[in-house]
This record gives C-alpha cells, sequence and structure tokens, in this order.
C-alpha cells in the first residue's frame, strides 16, 4: 500500500488515542487519588491510615473538598493525552517489526505490549513524579502549590535525574511494561478467538467486556510495581532520609515490613479505574480510527495515489486465501480478519470515486 495510506493510519490512531485518553482522564482521576492515598500509607500505625474505601473518600472530602479528588490532574492532562497516543502508536510500530520475526502472531501481539509500555513510561514518568507528589499533599487545594511550583521545587531540590524528576524509573518501567504487555495481548488475542456478532450492540457489549477483563487482569498484575512507584516518589517516612531506593527494595522492604497484600494496597480503585477505563481506551481508539479511516482515507489520496491504492487492494484480494482446514470465507476466524482490511479500504474507495 502507499505511503499516503500508511500515514493516514499513524494520523488515525494518534487523533484516537488522544481523544479517549482525554476521556479517561477527565472521569477516572478521582479514582487515582484515592489509589495513591492507599499505596503510601504504611499500614496501621501510620496516623494518616484511611480504614477503608468510603472512609478515603470521606476524608477527603470533608478536609480537602471536591477539588481533593483533582490534586495532580494537570500532569496527566498534560502527559497522558500525549501518552495515550505514544501507547497506540508505538503498540502499531513495534507490532509490524515484530511481524517479520519468528513470533507467532498471539506472542507478538504481547511483545509489542510491552515495547509500548516501556516507551511510554520514559515518556510519563518525570510527569507521575510531581502527579504523586501532588497527590500525597492532604493541604487544602487552596493552600497546595501548583503544578508549575512542584515541579520547581523537585528540580531545584535533587535535579532531572533518578534521585529528582526521573526517580521511580525502573517502577514506572515495570508498571507499563507488564500492563500493556498483558493488556493488548490478551484483548487481541481474546478478541479473534471469540467470534463477532453481527448484531451491532451485542459486538460492542463483546468488545466491552474483554476490554474490562483486560484492564481488570493487567491492573491485578502489576500492582506490586505500582506500590513500589509509589512509595518511591511519594514522602518518605522520615523528612530527609530516603527509605525506598529503587523498585525491588522497595517491593522487599514492603513485604518484609507490612506484609504480601502491602503489596496490592489500592487494588480496589485502580481496578474501578482502569477496567472501564481500559475497555473505554480501546472501544473509543478503535470506533474513532475506524471512523476517521472511512472518512478521511479516500479524502487525503491524491489521484495517483487513488490509482496505486485500487491496484494494491486487488492484489491484496487475490493474495488472501482462507486456511485450508476452512471451507469458505465466513469461517475464517477474526485473527485473520487483518489480512482483508486492504480490501475494505479498496471497497470504500469504489464506493466514494
Amino acid at each position: 500500500m502507499g505511503a499516503a495510506a500508511t500515514d493516514d493510519r499513524s494520523c488515525q490512531s494518534h487523533c484516537g488515542s488522544e481523544t479517549k485518553g482525554l476521556v479517561e482522564i477527565c472521569l477516572m482521576h478521582p479514582l487515582d487519588v484515592v489509589k495513591t492515598r492507599f499505596q503510601i500509607q504504611r499500614g496501621a500505625s501510620d496516623p494518616n491510615s484511611y480504614k477503608g474505601l468510603g472512609d478515603c473518600f470521606r476524608t477527603i472530602f470533608r478536609n480537602e473538598g471536591v477539588y481533593g479528588f483533582y490534586k495532580g490532574i494537570l500532569p496527566p492532562i498534560l502527559a497522558e493525552t500525549p501518552k495515550r497516543a505514544v501507547k497506540f502508536f508505538t503498540f502499531e510500530q513495534y507490532k509490524k517489526l515484530l511481524s517479520f520475526t519468528p513470533l507467532s502472531h498471539g506472542l507478538a501481539l504481547s511483545v509489542a505490549g510491552l515495547g509500548s509500555g516501556l516507551t511510554e513510561a520514559l515518556v510519563v514518568n518525570p510527569f507521575e513524579v510531581v502527579k504523586v507528589s501532588l497527590q500525597a499533599n492532604r493541604d487544602s487545594f487552596k493552600v497546595q502549590p501548583s503544578t508549575f511550583a512542584q515541579a520547581r521545587m523537585i528540580i531545584n531540590a535533587d535535579g532531572f535525574g533518578l534521585r529528582g524528576l526521573n526517580k521511580g524509573l525502573t517502577s514506572t518501567l515495570g508498571r507499563h511494561g507488564v500492563f500493556n504487555m498483558i493488556y493488548f495481548g490478551f484483548y487481541f488475542n481474546v478478541k479473534d478467538a471469540i467470534p463477532a456478532s453481527q448484531d451491532s450492540r451485542l459486538e460492542f457489549m463483546r468488545k466491552f467486556a474483554i476490554g474490562l477483563l483486560s484492564g481488570t487482569i493487567s491492573s491485578c498484575v502489576n500492582i506490586p510495581f505500582d506500590v513500589a512507584k509509589s512509595r518511591i516518589q511519594g514522602p518518605q517516612p522520615v523528612p530527609g532520609e530516603i527509605k525506598y531506593r529503587s523498585c525491588f527494595q522497595t517491593m522487599a522492604l514492603v513485604y518484609r515490613e507490612e506484609g504480601y497484600l502491602a503489596l496490592y494496597k489500592g487494588l480496589i480503585p485502580k481496578i474501578m479505574r482502569l477496567g472501564p477505563g481500559g475497555a473505554v481506551m480501546l472501544l473509543v481508539y478503535e470506533y474513532v480510527s475506524n471512523w476517521l479511516q472511512r472518512n478521511c482515507l479516500v479524502d487525503a489520496c491524491q489521484p495517483s495515489q487513488l490509482h496505486e491504492l485500487t491496484t494494491s487492494c486487488q492484489s491484496a484480494l487475490l493474495a488472501c486465501r482462507p486456511p485450508p482446514n476452512l471451507q469458505s470465507d465466513e469461517e475464517v476466524p477474526m485473527s485473520y480478519t487483518w489480512k482483508y482490511d486492504c480490501v475494505v479500504e479498496f471497497w470504500i474507495t469504489e464506493q466514494r470515486l
């Protein structure tokens, strides 16, 4: 296929992922604040310990007001919208690169997810440091330093390195790498394995349920990295003394002092956020990308590029064959539908000309 069509696909991935990233931030940020508060508290001996999820919500509302639930929201707005674009764009690029390797299609999806998560973590970690420090602050929203003031304080005190604006980088790499590896691998493999429905409502529910399960399982597996990240990036128990230094040292310390369940602190608000949030992310990405493809692909092509598109798609149609054990095209499973993308685009082009 021509370079113009490839560029359009990249643009579609970028626009779709930016849209759903902003939607998720606005809806789910209060749960992220609650999750961080649970992860930084050090057991029942902590004087600021919350008794449960309801107590945490009530205490924040009573002491910090409604705005307390939106502490640290500016770093996600600044970082997570392009971060989501990086997540999906790099996933597509790694997937293309891995198509040249002997890896199976299902394994390649998981490895591409791992690569996208590691890339995403490099982009977002400085913003996470500022966000966690703001979320950990229990002062009134009115007296809390601004996002930029907090960033300047961190830089002036510790610089840009692994003790300053990039502390907790290893934990962030683990958190995002593990999450995306399971998130993408599970979603696309299971979606391909379960037959699609001709009913649009049932098809929507099928994708939503798989996305919900993907986000939930990924959250359960990667949360120890999340707890370590919050401990490293949040306030230390003794001011001026660094207790939590590195990812695995922090995990071991939390396990030794507080037990293995402490590595799963904040799991419920995390699942409440990333379970449905994960489903929304993938659904918005897919539907927006498909809409842009149907409405923008042909408009972006010049006549010479349309001729190239038509020729390429005709060749792709002739090259596509179902597996030998299947009797008709209707029986081709979802894992093979990607082979027909070019054919669909060819049909759209013919309808629009």
